[in-house]
């Protein structure tokens, strides 16, 4: 009688001598047409994830996912929550299998690290097999009350220096987690791209800013997703069966609201249907509902939402989703929205993708601190502000450059240093994080800016790190070398 596979890699676990414990020499990824070198099996080294989590439920536990060749293993995962505490052996990990055209088939592997210590640092290793392969550390998600520090950039795995040193910055910055701001990967979101530009920068083994960080291994990233993410062109997998690898590859609250094909929410998927089914099959419920979500950090609620061109905010339904999740965050102190496409933007590049300045007055009704966008390669920084959209009929289509006129109402007087309390919400953007910078002239020229911005800086490539202690945040903008861009403060 063979003995069941699980119980065949417990004992392998416990066969193993604390002495070899030692992070594993995992080589980088080397893709070529979306092809790696496994190393232990692992096509991709694991990186932490936060997993679903109800609408105004603190997260306790995180996710574990790896990518691995197309073949059964004995995959293991064990943890500690603490330095003191034993380890624990996790459930038996979840698989979905990736078997989509120009993809070699492979597996992407999840398992949850359950009752970690509020905030508190965690231990974990992967095995195949009964033999150890991979082992590193991270910090459970903060519950309310504790301070926490968070990253956040877009436009980032372009393959460029610039990328890399951000990826280094972001991780020298120590934050309880990372939020991407869309294009988290160039060009068309495929499977090859990540393989190329994503993994070996932001879980590279060492950190450089030559080379990237162990970043996702470590730290818990979220991403809102961008254009080059998964615009409806994505959608047709005739022409990239390989991409909207978002769906397939990362593991967030499935919390959004659900529409249907062809609806307002998500275009239609084209291609052959062979091709679809694989996609599906591989994407699981993550497909479309995982590009829009909410979760809580600490004292803070996050709303993410999907900004591309396919998802209409002028419906009625889609709005009071906003609204009922804003809403739904009465405790928080804090609440922060992020997307991609700014609705509010001076620089040349994307002025006219305006578009989500049509939820501007629900942000402020949901009393929304400050919302982080992308899309345009620089930073920018509003005054608080108020808008009021000038609405078109009943009925109408939106306009083709999606620009929105309306009548702000500015709070000049907010400066982040002596007057901290700010009357509007602030809109930021951070695109900068690898990317070609947009609009490097209009840096010195503020008569090319709006009247609502306040700071404009498009010279270098740079990343947002905030910190949240109680009433209190305080936020700075920091360039790839480490420089110090701009600094304001908020109270409540």
């Amino acid at each position: 009688m063979t003995a069941p596979r699980w119980l065949i890699a417990t004992c392998g676990l416990l066969a193993l001598s604390l002495s070899s414990l030692r992070c594993c020499d995992v080589v980088a990824e080397r893709p070529t047409s979306g092809m790696t070198t496994p190393v232990d099996g692992l096509l991709v080294k694991p990186y932490l994830q936060l997993g679903d989590v109800l609408p105004g439920a603190v997260a306790r536990d995180l996710r574990v996912l790896w990518q691995a060749e197309d073949q059964e293993a004995g995959w293991a995962v064990e943890y500690r929550p603490g330095v003191d505490e034993p380890w624990r052996l996790a459930e038996a990990p979840a698989m979905r299998r990736v078997a989509v055209p120009g993809v070699p088939p492979h597996r992407v592997y999840r398992a949850t690290l359950k009752g970690l210590a509020p905030g508190g640092t965690f231990d974990y290793r992967v095995h195949r097999g009964g033999r150890l392969v991979f082992t590193a550390g991270g910090r459970a998600p903060r519950p309310p009350g504790q301070p926490c520090r968070f990253v956040v950039f877009g436009d980032c795995a372009a393959g460029t220096a610039a990328q890399k040193a951000i990826a280094d910055q972001a991780y020298r910055a120590r934050p309880d987690f990372v939020l991407i701001a869309g294009d988290i990967v160039y060009n068309r979101g495929r499977i090859g791209e990540y393989r190329a530009n994503f993994w070996p920068v932001y879980n590279a083994d060492v950190p450089a800013p030559a080379l990237g960080a162990p970043l996702l291994r470590s730290t818990l990233v979220l991403a809102a997703p961008g254009n080059h993410d998964i615009e409806r062109s994505a959608h047709d997998l005739g022409r990239y069966p390989d991409g909207l690898a978002y769906f397939l590859y990362w593991d967030q609250p499935l919390n959004g609201p659900i529409g249907q094909a062809g609806g307002p929410l998500i275009p239609i998927l084209t291609g052959p249907e062979a091709t679809r089914t694989a996609f599906l099959a591989a994407a699981g419920p993550a497909y479309p509902r995982m590009a829009n979500f909410s979760f809580d950090y600490g004292n803070a609620h996050w709303t993410v939402l999907d900004s591309n061109r396919h998802v209409d905010w002028t419906d009625p339904d889609l709005r009071a989703w906003v609204e009922r999740d804003l809403a739904s965050a009465r405790d928080a102190t804090w609440r922060f929205v992020a997307f991609h496409h700014p609705g509010f933007n001076s620089a040349r590049s994307h002025f006219g993708d305006q578009r989500m300045r049509i939820l501007a007055e629900v942000f402020e009704a949901g009393r929304v601190d400050v919302v982080f966008n992308g899309h345009v390669h620089n930073y920018q920084r509003t005054f608080p502000l108020h808008f009021t959209p000038d609405l078109r009929p009943a009925g109408a289509p939106p306009r083709p450059d999606d620009r929105v006129p309306g009548r702000w109402t500015l709070d000049t007087s907010f400066d982040g240093r002596s007057h901290t309390r700010p009357r509007g919400v602030i809109y930021l953007v951070t695109g900068a994080g690898g990317a070609s910078l947009y609009n490097p002239e209009q840096q010195d020229d503020p008569a090319s800016w709006q009247p609502f911005t306040a700071r404009f800086l498009s010279k270098v490539h740079s990343l947002t790190i905030a910190d949240l202690d109680g009433p209190t945040l305080n936020v700075r903008q920091v360039a790839a070398d480490g420089q110090e861009l701009d600094r304001f403060v908020v109270t409540k």
